[in-house]
């Protein structure tokens, strides 16, 4: 499909089957509340898939994500903004499904000892129960339970993902590499404020003074990037003195990892890759930010 200035857009299975296309399809899911960093994800899409694919981008909310006292009902909803910028980057699909399209038998729910439903959902593995997960219990089930549902119905070939949720990206690509989907997975930077802070749909939330409180986190990252070199130790004093040194942020966790979210020696090998993640709340506000790290080099 060639590309196109207004998405067609989808509300139903059979509407998203009869668009998708004949070339490759290369799919950003969103929850919407689009902003530069979706924008971003929808370029590489479209560069990925040339003037004959189709790019489809999901905007759905999904409840079963959503703990019991997060913010389900006041997420924002823009779709007419979405739609917009969507057809600004040459998106050709836009697949909004309602929850009962999605979830058609009802949406799974939380009980005493897990999931209560007939559904079946994905059980996401250990991995899912470190950082966002040992916060927001049951998350990434929903996540990846969304995300799999989501691959069944657009069927792509490419699936763009933020690396800002770094967390649920190595899980989506451990998914798919274990349940043998055939998917490739693409992970993008993070995009950023001109003052650092990265793009997320929650920042809206924030008042003026929030705001410049947030900045915190992605100081506190670069900080812990410089110091790297000197090992882990020294990364992580340079992160949490920059996050002590604003009351305003609210730490939650902040952990130095292995690219695959392993756990690092004090000292790594000089060359060793690894990743600085960090999530806490400003305000009511909630927000995660991660980077790459470089060790060794320096003792």
């Amino acid at each position: 499909m060639s590309t196109t200035t207004t998405p067609a857009v989808a509300r139903s299975r059979s509407e998203l089957l009869a668009l998708r296309g004949t070339g490759p399809v290369v799919f950003v899911p969103t929850m919407g509340a689009l902003h530069e960093g979706h924008a971003t994800l929808m370029r590489i899409a479209r560069e990925r898939a040339g003037a004959e694919g189709t790019v489809v981008l999901s905007i759905f909310v999904n409840p079963l994500q959503f703990g019991p006292d997060e913010d389900l009902d006041r997420y924002p909803r823009t779709f007419d903004a979405d739609l917009e910028l969507a057809g600004a980057e040459g998106v050709d699909v836009v697949f909004a499904p309602t929850v009962a399209e999605m979830y058609p038998d009802g949406v799974p729910h939380e009980g005493p000892d897990g999931v209560v439903s007939e559904a079946v959902t994905v059980q996401p593995g250990p991995l899912a129960d470190l950082l966002e997960g040992a916060s927001r219990p049951g998350h990434f089930r929903g996540v990846l339970t969304v995300v799999a549902k989501l691959f069944g119905l657009v069927r792509p070939d490419v699936a763009v993902f933020g690396e800002k949720d770094y967390q649920q990206l190595a899980l989506i690509r451990r998914m798919v590499g274990d349940l043998c989907l055939g998917i490739e997975i693409v992970g993008a930077e993070t995009d950023r404020e001109p003052d650092g802070l990265a793009r997320s749909s929650r920042n809206r939330y924030l008042d003026a003074e929030q705001r410049q409180q947030a900045v915190a986190l992605s100081r506190a990252l670069r900080a812990a990037q410089e110091r790297a070199p000197y090992g882990v130790p020294a990364a992580r004093w340079a992160a949490m003195a920059v996050i002590k040194s604003e009351p305003g942020v609210e730490l939650d966790y902040l952990a130095l990892t292995t690219t695959g979210l392993g756990e690092l020696p004090d000292y790594p090998e000089a060359g060793t890759e690894g990743r600085i993640l960090v999530a806490a709340r400003v305000g009511t506000t909630r927000l995660i930010d991660n980077l790459p790290l470089t060790f060794g080099g320096a003792r």
